[in-house]
């Protein structure tokens, strides 16, 4: 069995939350890193996957709800890792009182934040050249494992 974890990890002290946004968005989808870069990164919670003491996935939560940067390494995807990571994103903001959440996804992904129970609420746009669609999802919303 593998030993699957997700923290919160420090922007300042936890190169790995860079390299794997530098891996996924700059080097797969060739996202300018002026784009990726921003100051948010400062400010938010962020959330680094393990597996097997290897760091393979991050995400970011604002203050305001907001979630972003979801990356997965291509190692690890098609596991259900990703839905392990955004699960304890969920919670993590349900603990802290956030009672809706946003996030812009990749109309690729679509159907997987629908998974979550996350709605898309706006049309679709590009981002750094990549067709999204917003989402969100309320607490009322939480979509329980059986």
């Amino acid at each position: 069995m593998s030993d699957v974890q997700v923290r919160t990890a420090d922007w300042n002290s936890t190169p790995a939350l860079r390299s794997i946004r530098q891996t996924v968005f700059i080097d797969e989808q060739k996202v300018p890193a002026e784009l990726e870069w921003d100051a948010d990164d400062a400010g938010a919670t962020h959330f680094l996957l393990t597996l097997d003491q290897q760091s393979v996935g991050t995400a970011r939560l604002l203050d305001s709800g907001r979630i972003g940067r979801v990356a997965l390494l291509v190692s690890a995807r098609g596991q259900g890792l990703g839905h392990v990571l955004m699960r304890a994103v969920m919670e993590h903001a349900q603990s802290a009182g956030m009672t809706s959440l946003t996030l812009s996804a990749q109309t690729h992904a679509l159907e997987f934040y629908r998974q979550l129970g996350f709605e898309t609420c706006s049309d679709t746009y590009l981002d750094a050249g990549i067709p999204h669609q917003d989402m969100r999802w309320k607490t009322a919303d939480i979509q329980t494992e059986d």
